[in-house]
């Protein structure tokens, strides 16, 4: 391995941007049927890292929530949104991760190359129905356990990073 030089801390904080980028409009990731509000900080440093902004649903716990997980120096881009009338709005590309027929697999998703909404179900009950029908394509995440998915948080992380052209 002696062709291998590691990177120090202060070369690749060098390289980090020095403030919050104002909202791109590029990716943006909707946990709109949390259940653990753990995974909605998560959700937001893979943002911040992915060059996302994350939109999250209006209820009472999920501001508390945001706040006890944002581990960021700097705010993020988070949208506050009614789900099924926002998803209803939505111009942009919008794609559930979800099992279904005819999905696309994780590894097949190619990067982004329009403005895209990815958006997460309920991690007990997956996407609504009636927001099944406001999807323009489902991506499925391929698994050889025993569970069913992932968590909110991890599933939300492959699929942004896949769709961010940074996996």
């Amino acid at each position: 391995m002696s062709g291998i030089r590691v990177r120090t801390r202060r070369e690749l904080q060098a390289q980090r941007r020095r403030r919050r980028p104002r909202c791109l409009g590029h990716l943006t990731v909707a946990p709109l049927w949390p259940m653990h509000g753990v995974n909605l900080g998560t959700l937001l440093r893979t943002c911040d890292a992915a060059g996302a902004c994350l939109a999250v649903p209006r209820l009472p716990w999920v501001p508390e929530a945001l706040a006890r997980g944002n581990t960021l120096r700097a705010g993020a881009c988070v949208h506050w949104v009614d789900p099924l009338p926002w998803l209803a709005s939505r111009r942009d590309r919008v794609l559930g991760v979800e099992l279904a027929e005819n999905a696309i697999r994780l590894a097949d998703l190619p990067m982004a190359r329009e403005p895209t909404v990815v958006v997460l179900g309920h991690e007990a009950t997956g996407i609504p129905g009636e927001a099944l029908d406001l999807l323009d394509a489902v991506v499925e995440i391929p698994m050889i356990g025993t569970g069913a998915s992932l968590n909110v948080a991890v599933a939300g992380s492959l699929v942004l990073y896949k769709l961010a052209g940074l996996a």
